[in-house]
Parts: structure tokens; C-alpha cells; sequence
């Protein structure tokens, strides 16, 4: 019975899921915004059709949770987390407090113990690494100040989680409370499991890498990588760290290398199946049924936790050296509940701490934040683009005067133009929607953007506003038309040469603002009719 129901309740969710994809796809919608909204519909809150998930629907969940940190991890190195010191621990420390402690103070005001106050303000001052994380590298705004400061905010939420369920038996009043021999033990072990992650990054450095690369063998990198995410998930399990520190070390190991991109695109099929479970799975846990009930309690907690979470967020990155505009901006991206957050008031909820009335308030609102989520990344990165990414950027690739060129869509045809381009001493910037498309010419050292062209952001990022060339080689002529009028925004000045496969399009590229269209149809045709001129003539000498 227990197998049966494990398969109908991941058959559905999965189902699910690809439904919600296809939707938010052909809407434009964040897939995040999908997976929450139809596992909220099909959870036990509506159609109750996966009310009390299994077990095993649960590890599948926390795998796609585990899979997305790894790829985080692979996004980074060492010698960039050292820089993220000044984020980590002043804008960490700054978010949390100035979060926490407001939170903590109107719970108690509302009626909770001061022991449910704190957890509950403990709980509401994590924000979802997970989401987050993926929406700054889908943004391309993982290497910008504002991404970076986001980031070290994010992995010292995530290092605090471990102290904080210390904590749990001394605010409860059950259990056995820490010792301060307890927390001396928590940080002999994470800095033996740091040293540890730093030997085993040199070692790849220096021979696996070299190792596996002359090996040629897709199968064996996949199951290289499988491998050193659990081992190093079990050790930090082992070792009283989340999982999930694993899981982002385990990338880090593998981060820097030359095999680091062909590593992300083997991965990518298992992450982005088991996180479409994660996220549908978090969706279940929102009951609509109690906003009805409480509509404008809810509504208030919700507002107020976006104010505050993004202010503390703001004031905390202000402080480390962000202009306010990009604090706020990013401050923004930082205002939901996060994963560590449900852990916590699940914790609460079990010990009796916090009643089941407070638990799913609290769970909708974390829900409804995560929902509100994209939406708040995008209008608060391009907040932030809007006084720094064009700074940075600007000094990023004004650092020399060699000319530049972007290339959008990199199919065969666009492949080609990069690899021309790049041998006339020209520093092309590839963009394309597939990680998958990118990680070769990542490895041949081109500068690479997964995103959509279409996007500001991501034409910012890829230095479209000081290019001189755009080449737009995407295969639907609709969409090179949209990307056309989104780099003539970008940049007035820069020549735009679009391939398109009908001739009747190019009228409207020109329109859009390209400089020059090559047609697959018109330029198929001479070679065509040469082609058969030619075996014509051949065949009237053979008659002859």
C-alpha cells in the first residue's frame, strides 16, 4: 500500500508539474510561481489529491533542494567566497538581528510565550537560499555586488540554522539544553569539514580533474559528481551540519575546473526534475481555507514581513558598502520565508511551543512570500541595475578598447559566428537560454550568459550597452524580432545582424531596428538553383 501511494502521489505531482511548466512558459510566468500555485491546488488546502505525502516523496523533494545547492556550489570558488567575508558576517549578522528581533517582539504582543516569540522571529529572518540562489544566476547577477552581497547573506542564514536548533530545547523547556561544550564541539567539527572541503578542492585542482577529463566518459563524471554530493551530504550529516552545507560544498569541490561546466549540464536533468517535485511539494503545504477565514490578519502579516525583511535586508547591505538604491533593490529579493524557516516552526509546532492555529498562519504566509517571490527578485535586481549593474559593468568591459560583440542563440550558425568573431581579435559575449548550449564555448574560455536576450538584465550583464556587434541567430523569427527591439534599447549605436528563416520577416526586423538580415530562404535559393542548373547541364552533355 505504501509503494502504491508513494507512486500515485509522485505520478501526480509530476504531472503536475510538467502541467504548470508548459503554462508558465507559454504565459511567461516564473516556473517557481507554477510549481508553488498547482501544489497548493492539487495539496490537501483544495483538491486534496496528495494531502499527507509519503516519505519517500519527501526525499525526492529534499534531493531537488540538494541538487540546486550543488549547483550553486559549482557557480563559485574558493577565492571568491573569501571575498564574500565582509557580506557574510556583517550584512548576515545585521539581517538576522534587525529581522528577528522586531518579529520576536509582535508575536509576543500578539499573544505567544516569549519562548514561541523567538522561534517564530528565528524562523521569519530566513529567506530562501534556494530560490533566491537560482533566481540571481537565471538573472545573471551572481558575480555583481549586489548578487554577491545576496549571497553571503544567504550562506550566513544557512550557518546559523545548525546553532538556532540548539537552541530548540532551551526556549522549549524540553530536551536537554546545550552545553557550551556542545557548541565548542559544533565548531571543531565545521572546521574540520571546512578544511576538509579545502583539501579535497586542491586535489581536484591539481590531479582529478586533469584525470577525469583525459577519461572522456560522460557516465563516469555523472557518476563522479553523484557520488561526492552524497558522501559529502552524509559527512555533514554525520557531522550535525544540514545536509544542505553538504550539498553546497560538495560544488564547491568541483567548482573552477575544467570540467566544472560539462559537470552543471550532466546535472542539470536531475535537478531541474527533482527540484520541479521540491517546489510542488512546498506548494502543498499552503490551506487556502484560513485566509478566507482570517483575510485581514493575514493579509497585514504578510505585507509586513515583505517591509521588514526588506528593509532589514536593505540596511544590512547598505552597511557593507551597497548604495541604498541597490541595498533596498536586493533587500527585496530577500523578503520571503525560506526552507529553514518551515524547519523551524515545524520544530516549534512538534514541541507544543507554537499551536496549530499559529503554525498555519505562519505557513501560509511563508508560502504566499515564496510565491511573491520572482516577482520581487526582478523588480528589485533591475532596481539595483539601475544605479549599479551599468557602473559595474561598464568598468568590467571598458577595462580594455578591444571591440565586442554579442551573439545571441548558439545553435550551429552561432557557434560558428563566436568562433569567426573570436579569431578576428573581437571579445565575444555568448547568450543563450540552455546551459547545456554554453558549456563547451564556457570551457573554451568565451564569456557565457544563460538567460533570455530579451531581458534588459541580461543583455546589461552580458555587456550588450558598450558592444559594437550584436549577431541574433535565434531559430524562431518572432523571438529575434523581440530581441532586436530589446538590444536597440540597449544600445542605439551598436550594428545589429539578424539570420532569419523567411523572407517575408525581414521587413519587420528592419523595422525592429537590425542593420542587416540575412534571410535562410533567400540565401538558400542561389545555391539551390546552381545546384540543379548544374545537373541539368550535365545531363544534356551526357544525352548529347
Amino acid at each position: 500500500m505504501g509503494i502504491n501511494q508513494f507512486a500515485h502521489d509522485l505520478v501526480v505531482v509530476l504531472i503536475a508539474g510538467t502541467v504548470a511548466g508548459i503554462v508558465c512558459k507559454k504565459l511567461s510566468i516564473s516556473l517557481l510561481v507554477g510549481y508553488l500555485v498547482v501544489g497548493a491546488f492539487i495539496g490537501g488546502g483544495v483538491l486534496g489529491l496528495v494531502d499527507h505525502p509519503q516519505g519517500e516523496l519527501e526525499l525526492i523533494a529534499e534531493g531537488g533542494a540538494l541538487f540546486l545547492l550543488f549547483s550553486i556550489g559549482i557557480e563559485f570558488s574558493i577565492p571568491e567566497l573569501k571575498r564574500l567575508q565582509r557580506f557574510f558576517l556583517v550584512g548576515g549578522t545585521t539581517q538576522m538581528l534587525f529581522t528577528a528581533v522586531p518579529l520576536a517582539v509582535v508575536a509576543h504582543w500578539f499573544g505567544m510565550s516569549w519562548g514561541a516569540a523567538l522561534l517564530a522571529g528565528a524562523a521569519g529572518a530566513f529567506s530562501s537560499t534556494v530560490i533566491v540562489f537560482r533566481a540571481i544566476s537565471e538573472e545573471g547577477q551572481m558575480h555583481l555586488p549586489h548578487g554577491r552581497g545576496a549571497v553571503g547573506v544567504l550562506l550566513f542564514q544557512d550557518a546559523a540554522l545548525v546553532p538556532l536548533l540548539l537552541l530548540v530545547p532551551l526556549i522549549t523547556g524540553e530536551g536537554i539544553a546545550p552545553t557550551t561544550g556542545d557548541y565548542i564541539a559544533l565548531f571543531v567539527k565545521a572546521a574540520t569539514f571546512l578544511l576538509g572541503i579545502l583539501l579535497l578542492h586542491g586535489l581536484m585542482a591539481i590531479h582529478t580533474a586533469a584525470w577525469l577529463a583525459r577519461l572522456r566518459s560522460v557516465e563516469i563524471l555523472a557518476l563522479v559528481a553523484l557520488t561526492l554530493l552524497c558522501g559529502l551530504c552524509f559527512v555533514a550529516y554525520l557531522l550535525g551540519l544540514p545536509a544542505a552545507v553538504g550539498a553546497f560544498a560538495a560544488g564547491l569541490v568541483l567548482s573552477g575546473h575544467r570540467i566544472t561546466k560539462q559537470i552543471d549540464a550532466i546535472v542539470l536533468p536531475f535537478r531541474e526534475t527533482f527540484a520541479a517535485v521540491f517546489f510542488v511539494s512546498l506548494g502543498m503545504l499552503m490551506r487556502p481555507a484560513i485566509f478566507i477565514a482570517e483575510p485581514m490578519l493575514l493579509s497585514g502579516g504578510v505585507v509586513g514581513i515583505l517591509l521588514l525583511k526588506s528593509l532589514a535586508a536593505g540596511v544590512a547591505l547598505r552597511l557593507v558598502g551597497l548604495p541604498w538604491k541597490a541595498a533596498l533593490g536586493t533587500g527585496l529579493g530577500l523578503a520571503q520565508l525560506g526552507e529553514f524557516s518551515f524547519l523551524l516552526i515545524s520544530r516549534a509546532a512538534n514541541t507544543g511551543v507554537i499551536s496549530d492555529d499559529n503554525y498555519n498562519r505562519m505557513l501560509f504566509i511563508g508560502v504566499v512570500t515564496l510565491v511573491a517571490t520572482p516577482l520581487l527578485i526582478r523588480y528589485g535586481f533591475r532596481l539595483a541595475a539601475g544605479l549599479e549593474d551599468r557602473t559595474t559593468a561598464s568598468g568590467m568591459y571598458r577595462e580594455n578598447h578591444q571591440s565586442r560583440a554579442v551573439v545571441v542563440g548558439l545553435g550551429i550558425i552561432g557557434g560558428r559566428v563566436a568562433a569567426h568573431l573570436e579569431t578576428c581579435g573581437i571579445q565575444v559575449a555568448l547568450v543563450d537560454l540552455s546551459p547545456i548550449n554554453l558549456h563547451l564555448f564556457a570551457q573554451a574560455g568565451f564569456a557565457t550568459f544563460a538567460g533570455d536576450a530579451r531581458d534588459a538584465v541580461t543583455l546589461e550583464t552580458a555587456g550588450a550597452h558598450v558592444s559594437e556587434l550584436a549577431v541574433v541567430c535565434v531559430p524562431d523569427d518572432e523571438i529575434a524580432r523581440q530581441v532586436v527591439v530589446a538590444l536597440r534599447r540597449a544600445n542605439s549605436a551598436m550594428s545589429i545582424v539578424v539570420r532569419c528563416r523567411f523572407q517575408a520577416t525581414t521587413t519587420k526586423l528592419y523595422q525592429a531596428g537590425a542593420n542587416a538580415v540575412i534571410s535562410e530562404e533567400v540565401e538558400a535559393t542561389g545555391p539551390l538553383l546552381a545546384k540543379c542548373s548544374a545537373l541539368i547541364d550535365g545531363a544534356l552533355t551526357t544525352n548529347r
